[in-house]
């Protein structure tokens, strides 16, 4: 056995260039979190899921963009300004892992560490035509956390397929004490479905409960009727009612923010964006019996979703509400002629689902008739990595086979481009 084989079968990333997302430190790197408040901030540690990827043989070589303190879908910020979409540089990459979706999409990294609050690994992959990889809260843990007990964060993988995704998996999930909801855990391996056909719940809308371009709902229902076809899989239309569950998000997230980044909004003012500023003064409104209720709730949530799983295998929904949208453009103030409330109410779908604490995946699925990609979600059960692993595969294989150029790289033309577009969205 030659040395090069023998360091691949230990160290399973052995060689693989990967850039962090600026939202961990990693020793020797600027940890800005997008804030010109920590513009200059060099790391001088290592986040847990950094220390996991360098011992698994993974060279790091930058980091990635996020918007300012990962708050949005739209990675921009006043330190490094805005990341674009390689399949369009008028477009916007996502967030708040846009640096690393836009990163794996030109073939820049083959995999990168992501975070996910409302859909932050979720969203930037549909955008971006990449995989990505939401698991269940404490599959990987993240050290020694403000909210150690929460389930709204959570830290997963990126790249350009399930199994690029579920090999770096492989590496973050395990136990450790320092993050409570991972003690005990073992990092989760595919498992392939049973002889019996998948039973696949499929929602454009969760019920209702969000507004979907009708150009994501055209390009994805097509794709997953011939699918099932094709894996000989049952789909029918259903949902969960998931209102509880985006109640909650919405709640304990308000109540999260007001906690970490009030002190910096009172000690900076005008310094902050607003959206976060806005999102801290709503968790100042909140009350306490306000929050015991969606603390309550989260219990039904859970019981609700293991009623809904008895019935179906998977739930399939669009991974965002509207394709990627013009990267001069803050986050859609409008959804299919509905006006969007805040900068939270487009992406409603994936924060309803983080409200579960189900697994959650994008998949690459298709595209828009002007070549914008378009994500589909697919969540399991709590704690179901494996299935939910096992199952993409088999999806992402339809898939590809079913979509034109679903496993192309993008042509990214800089001729076009327009000057960065920062202030633009900063005075918006």
């Amino acid at each position: 056995m030659d040395r090069d084989h023998e360091l691949r079968r230990n160290d399973p990333l052995y060689g693989l260039p990967t850039a962090h997302k600026d939202l961990v430190p990693a020793k020797g790197f600027r940890f800005t979190q997008g804030s010109p408040l920590f513009a200059e901030r060099i790391a001088d540690t290592d986040d847990l899921i950094v220390q996991r990827m360098a011992a698994a043989g993974a060279i790091a070589v930058g980091k990635t963009n996020v918007p300012e303190f990962g708050l949005g879908s739209h990675s921009f910020n006043p330190v490094y300004g805005v990341t674009r979409n390689p399949w369009d540089l008028s477009r916007t990459a996502g967030g708040s892992s846009g640096g690393a979706g836009a990163a794996l999409a030109a073939r820049l990294l083959p995999i990168a560490d992501g975070s996910d609050t409302g859909g932050s690994l979720r969203n930037p992959a549909s955008f971006c035509n990449i995989t990505a990889f939401r698991p269940s809260p404490g599959t990987v843990p993240s050290g020694a956390e403000a909210f150690p007990w929460g389930t709204l964060a959570v830290k997963g993988p990126m790249g350009r397929t399930v199994a690029d995704v579920a090999l770096l998996l492989s590496v973050l999930a395990g136990s450790d004490d320092r993050s409570p909801l991972s003690v005990g855990l073992a990092a989760p391996e595919p498992v392939m479905p049973s002889d019996r056909p998948v039973r696949l719940a499929w929602s454009a809308d969760l019920g209702g409960l969000a507004t979907v371009d009708p150009i994501v709902t055209a390009a994805l229902e097509p794709v997953i009727t011939t699918v099932a076809a094709k894996l000989g899989w049952q789909v029918e239309e259903a949902a969960p009612d998931l209102g509880p569950a985006l109640d909650y998000f919405t709640v304990i997230r308000a109540m999260q923010l007001e906690q970490s980044l009030g002190p910096l909004v009172d000690r900076h003012p005008g310094l902050i964006k607003p959206d976060a500023v806005w999102n801290v003064e709503v968790g100042r409104r909140l009350a306490g019996p306000e929050i015991g209720r969606v603390l309550a709730e989260a219990g039904a949530v859970h019981q609700t979703m293991v009623d809904f799983f008895s019935r179906y295998d998977l739930l399939l929904t669009p991974t965002c509400q509207v394709p990627p949208f013009p990267v001069g453009t803050r986050y859609p103030r409008q959804i299919d002629g509905r006006r969007m409330a805040d900068y939270l109410e487009w992406m409603r779908i994936p924060s309803a689902i983080t409200g579960t604490a189900c697994p959650a995946m994008s998949l690459p699925a298709a595209f828009t008739a002007d070549g914008l990609p378009i994500g589909l979600q697919v969540v399991a059960p709590f704690r179901r990595e494996g299935a939910l692993l096992g199952c993409a595969a088999l999806l992402e294989a339809a898939l590809t086979d079913t979509t034109h150029g679903l496993r192309e790289a993008p042509t990214i033309d800089t001729a076009g481009a327009v000057p960065d577009p920062f202030e633009e969205i900063a005075e918006e």
